[in-house]
């Protein structure tokens, strides 16, 4: 027979992770699933916008830190400004395609706080 090891796992978020895990769980109870098709695109649209976002802002953030540091040349910085643009108002218009709300794309990182 197998033999499983329990392993105790000691972290200052545990209890953050617990609070926000309960709070799920009571938010999802009663809820149904809606499977209509139109439903699912929007859905998907929204997780995929969502993760999109994400990727969007820490690129934003690390493009913030290295113009701090003085690493990127003037030329880097204006593509650089250009292309985040230009991504953001991408970003905008397909939210819009699939009738989303700026807010809707806000996701709640845990301990971390809301994506923006």
């Amino acid at each position: 027979m197998n033999h499983i090891e329990q392993t105790q796992i000691e972290s200052e978020y545990l209890p953050d992770i617990s609070r926000i895990m309960k709070g799920r769980e009571n938010q999802n109870r009663g809820r149904r699933i809606n499977i209509e098709q139109n439903d699912v695109k929007n859905g998907l649209g929204q997780l995929v916008l969502t993760l999109i976002k994400l990727l969007h802002e820490l690129i934003e953030r690390q493009a913030i830190r290295r113009i701090d540091a003085g690493s990127l040349p003037d030329d880097e910085i204006e593509r650089l400004g250009i292309t985040l643009m230009k991504q953001a108002q991408e970003i905008d218009r397909l939210r819009k395609e699939f009738g989303l709300e700026e807010n809707d794309l806000n996701i709640d990182l845990g301990p971390i706080g809301r994506l923006f």
